[in-house]
């Protein structure tokens, strides 16, 4: 048998402590080993240590953190480079890809000298002629056109930068790719773009890929083996269809249960849905619309700069949202989905009128929200909330959980401080954050992820809102948390009588929860209709692309 590409023996990883605290391990004697062009898939809830190992392995962890066991790679220990070694270690042998891009990219570089300063750095020989050329090939193979070469990581989208992240990673055709969480903010074709490009480097280039992800379906359509963690120790571990069919751990099964729970699939493997759309369509019907947007468009203008202006180019202009006519009925669900930069999040931010609309109507319980004062769109605001995909960024880290939901109270004059303490215990408990007095009292940074999406939904919902707008709310969750924030949604949507306008990229979330579906492409609607519909008989071809797209438990 060949040798083994990478090998971990008995790791333990515990990070630094203050003062006379005991260590605890995040990692607690994990072995497995990986074969050349073999691909391995480390999945576990947020915390259980999956991407410690990631980081382990480049030797990137806080200088006086505790390591214990032995890495090795073809043969040679990487806990004992030395620093000139270890500089080429990274990059040639094993590439990390991040979650967050922006880890990764200089905000003052561009794209292009990203990657030549990548390049040089480790083949000097190359001309910035070659190192041109390889970059632009590299760039292309996860669609990133030349035209993008010389702007700044700001003017790409969350996806766009995280394809350039991944690119960076494959400049130097490392032997190992360890990629944590690499499509978390992509949507399902760039997604299976680039794992479909992974794999197929797999095999030709013999490479090994540890895909580090809480997306058991995606794990389960790209790896061959799959590594279950759970409280930092490796609970499961075995070839991906074996671990799939006949978990052998609870943990496991937990695990299994929630994504299968997301997907709707039955005994049989059959699709099923949650909202059932056709008692809804009566309904529907017979009520006029919670919020009605007539030909709404958001158009900006790039401007060229004082070189382009001397030869004449004239200023671009980005059709954001390009004519939506879009009605959403009382207490239903409705999901928008479509892949990054296609203008869902711009189209919330319009009917918010947080950004005012190039032209068009959004009619809100009949009243015309375009043509309101700075003062009365602030008041109608109390009527629409917004839940954000990242939780940690709308909360803030100085107020307390208490103080953070009350703020909508105050800032509404809804509630004096009794009232206000009294109303937000109260909601503390109806999203499970129990014993509401320690959760009242407690910081931002004292929760996990799953525990901070509730307290933005606990925050969202305090004024008593007619409509609730969630954009990607449960994208950065683990299937086990998404699964319990996704039934408290529902739960909260019978208590108080809400409508939702659902933004997802994941169309299994918006299979699950939504009533109906709108497809939206290059700023246009271009399919509407009940969720069940759309699912079994999609008729627009980007439709039909994002289904195939989309990996799916029951046929992985």
């Amino acid at each position: 048998m060949s040798e083994a590409l990478f090998c971990i023996e008995n790791l333990r990883v515990a990070y630094p402590q203050r003062s006379g605290e005991e260590a605890s391990w995040a990692v607690d004697d994990v072995s497995f080993t990986l074969q050349p062009g073999e691909r391995m898939g480390l999945v576990g809830e947020s915390g259980c240590g999956k991407s410690t190992i990631g980081r382990a392995v480049m030797r990137l962890l806080p200088a006086s953190s505790c390591v214990e066991g032995k890495v090795t790679f073809q043969g040679q220990s990487v806990l004992d480079l030395m620093p000139n070694q270890l500089r080429k270690f990274r990059g040639e042998a094993i590439a990390l890809i991040f979650q967050d891009p922006m880890t990764r990219l200089d905000p003052l570089m561009t794209i292009g000298k990203h990657c030549i300063e990548t390049l040089q750095a480790h083949s000097p020989q190359l001309s910035t002629r070659e190192a041109k050329e390889k970059a632009l090939a590299t760039l292309a193979k996860v669609n990133i056109p030349a035209s993008r070469w010389n702007q700044y990581p700001h003017e790409f989208s969350g996806g766009m930068r995280q394809r350039v992240a991944i690119a960076l990673a494959l400049l130097l055709n490392p032997k190992l790719i360890v990629a944590d969480e690499p499509t978390t903010s992509l949507d399902v074709t760039v997604s299976a773009q680039i794992l479909q490009e992974l794999t197929r480097l797999c095999g030709e280039e013999n490479m090994g890929l540890l895909l580090i992800s809480h997306d058991l379906a995606m794990v389960a359509e790209y790896c061959d083996r799959i590594g279950v963690m759970y409280q930092g120790k490796m609970v499961e571990m075995g070839s991906t269809e074996t671990v799939f069919r006949q978990p052998q751990h609870e943990y496991t099964r937990s695990l299994l249960k929630a994504a299968l729970h997301i997907q709707a699939v039955n005994d049989d493997g059959e699709l099923i849905i949650a909202n059932d759309s056709e008692k809804q369509l009566p309904i529907i019907n017979k009520q006029s619309p919670i919020l009605s947007i007539t030909e709404l468009k958001q158009y900006y203008t790039i401007e060229p700069n004082f070189i382009e202006r001397l030869f004449n180019t004239q200023a671009q202009t980005i059709k954001a949202v390009d004519g939506i006519n879009l009605d959403i009925y009382p207490r239903e669900i409705l999901g928008l989905v479509g892949e990054s930069g296609c203008g869902k999040s711009t189209l919330s931010r319009t009917i918010l009128q947080l950004i005012r609309p190039t032209s068009g109507k959004v009619k809100f319980l009949g009243q015309d929200l375009t043509t309101l004062s700075p003062q009365e769109i602030r008041s109608s605001r109390r009527q629409i909330q917004m839940v954000f995909q990242d939780p940690h960024a709308c909360l803030n880290p100085a107020m307390t959980v208490g103080q953070s939901i009350a703020d909508p109270l105050f800032i509404h004059n809804l509630a004096d401080l009794v009232k206000a303490k009294e109303q937000v215990l109260w909601m503390l408990e109806k999203v499970g954050l129990t014993p509401s007095e320690v959760y009242y009292e407690r910081y931002p940074s004292d929760l996990s992820g799953g525990q901070q999406q509730r307290v933005a939904i606990a925050r969202a919902l305090i004024t008593h809102p007619k409509l609730l707008i969630c954009d990607e709310p449960v994208s950065m969750l683990d299937a086990s948390v998404q699964s319990q924030v996704l039934d408290l949604m529902l739960q909260l949507k019978e208590e108080f009588e809400l409508t939702y306008l659902f933004i997802t990229h994941d169309l299994w979330l918006a299979r699950f929860l939504c009533d109906r579906i709108a497809v939206m492409n290059g700023g246009k609607i271009v399919e509407l209709g009940l969720t069940k519909t759309i699912f079994a008989n999609p008729q627009h071809p980007y439709t039909k692309t994002l289904l195939a797209a989309a990996p799916l438990l029951a046929r992985a």
